[in-house]
């Protein structure tokens, strides 16, 4: 496993660097987690597996995404994310970033 420390945090708006989106992360893997068949089919640009990656809820959309840090940076003017499950995950919008909502068992 690689020592690498995540440069995102949850909660954070990013823009993606190839597809230029934004979006916020709810969901950090230290290292790569998904299979070597989607890596080759989805991951065309060969980002490092041994860096984190993280999942995004996408503005102004319904899907998730999962994302090497390579193509991520913070985004320069955060905005609030208009997704369907931004107020289940989180909870108030400070201008930077969202709020992780405290989880129930």
């Amino acid at each position: 496993m690689s020592a690498h420390e995540a440069k995102f945090q949850f909660g954070q708006i990013v823009h993606h660097k190839l597809f230029d989106y934004t979006g916020v992360i709810f969901d950090i893997d230290p290292v790569f987690q998904g299979t070597d068949e989607w890596y080759g089919h989805v991951a065309r640009s060969h980002p490092p597996k041994d860096k984190p990656w993280y999942h995004v809820l996408v503005h102004n959309a319904a899907h998730t995404t999962y994302v090497a840090e390579q193509n991520l940076e913070r985004a320069e003017t955060p905005q609030k994310i208009l997704h369907p499950f931004v107020e289940r995950l989180f909870g108030a919008f400070d201008g930077e970033r969202y709020t992780l909502r405290q989880r129930t068992n």
